[in-house]
């Protein structure tokens, strides 16, 4: 089997999704030196946020990224924000693409973008690439060095870099379960569940901020890049929109809600989009375990983050669901949304309810 077929891969631009290439094509010739023919689009498939196409010249591919479609959030989806962290964060952290372009003229696309050297390699999606064949020791070697790059990331001091600007300080925690809770009021459609019992509990049980660092805010399989060659060894981490400085605890708890282990419920699998299901795969707490352990962070217990990620994660896919409910995107994806969050309460508060008798 090819490298091609195992590498991530692009399709079609998804209908009401398309590019004006003609206008894409002539910024960027205007702006970069020595682009080569028309490029050909296409789009990654994955991601229900921002989108992400690649731009194929004759001599050379390129990354470009875009708000989604419709109706957003004001403070959501600020692609110069996230262009100006990659850049920012690639002296420190060899693990970003390069930034070529940062579009700021609305009259090219009718929105920000920037466009950033092509990645090339294996995203770990929904399951691994079918050419990619990995024994239960290879899985758990592979899992352990996704988590090192978080682990990297987090031991990046700002001071005194360009990261300095990307955060508030102090109050991390209390800003996000405030934040958090004030979006999903925002988002809430008439067959959403209320989660007050949820967000009442994460505001009376605040821990303090343990640290403040740079934080990924979606660190995901499929937001890393494997090398084909070596495909233990992740040379890129992608989809910055989130990234802040703050406490990497809640980065963790971000990260473990979308950690979905082969004993999880039917409706947990369900939402599974990474191959943490896999035998050799650590379960979520070995990967708490072992965090605490490279990092030397003390916490007793870490319930608190596990439930703030699920909760933030039912924010994040009833925001989505909202603006299809409004008929703002016509993507069909989203259509069942809203059953994954209102799941997610549940899930929510049966850990709560375990957190108490513990």
């Amino acid at each position: 089997m090819s490298m091609e077929s195992i590498n991530d891969q692009p399709t079609a631009v998804r209908d009401g999704e398309e590019l004006d290439v003609a206008k894409v094509d002539a910024y960027l010739k205007s702006s970069l030196d020595g682009l080569i023919g028309t490029p050909t689009v296409r789009q990654f498939p994955g991601g229900a946020s921002n989108l992400t196409y690649l731009l194929s010249y004759e001599n050379t591919d390129l990354i470009l990224r875009r708000p989604p479609f419709g109706t957003i959030a004001k403070s959501a989806h600020d692609m110069l924000r996230e262009a100006h962290i990659i850049d920012s964060l690639k002296p420190v952290y060899d693990y970003v693409p390069g930034i070529v372009s940062i579009c700021e003229d609305r009259s090219v696309l009718g929105c920000d973008f920037y466009v950033m050297e092509r990645l090339e390699g294996i995203i770990p999606r929904q399951d691994l690439p079918k050419g990619l064949k990995l024994s239960e020791a290879d899985t758990r070697k592979l899992c352990l060095n996704v988590i090192d790059r978080l682990i990297a990331l987090h031991q990046i001091d700002p001071q005194g870099t360009q990261l300095e600007q990307f955060g508030k300080g102090e109050g991390y925690v209390e800003r996000q379960i405030k934040g958090w809770s004030d979006r999903y009021r925002k988002a809430m459609t008439d067959d959403a569940s209320g989660f007050e019992e949820v967000m009442a509990w994460l505001s009376e049980n605040q821990p303090q901020d343990i640290a403040n660092c740079l934080i990924h805010n979606d660190y995901r399989f499929d937001n890393v890049v494997l090398n084909p060659d070596n495909p233990f060894d992740v040379i890129g981490v992608l989809d910055w929109e989130m990234a802040t400085l703050g406490d990497p605890l809640m980065d963790l708890g971000n990260t473990l809600a979308y950690w979905v282990e082969a004993g999880d419920d039917p409706q947990m699998q369900f939402m599974r989009r990474q191959p943490t299901h896999l035998k050799g795969m650590l379960t979520r707490k070995e990967v708490v375990d072992y965090y605490l352990d490279k990092t030397g962070y003390q916490v007793t217990n870490f319930d608190f983050y596990e439930i703030y990620g699920l909760f933030r994660l039912a924010v994040i896919i009833q925001q989505i669901y909202y603006r299809y409910y409004h008929g703002q995107t016509k993507d069909k994806r989203f259509a069942n949304f809203i059953h994954a969050a209102n799941y997610l309460e549940t899930r929510c508060m049966k850990l709560i309810s375990e957190h108490s008798d513990s």
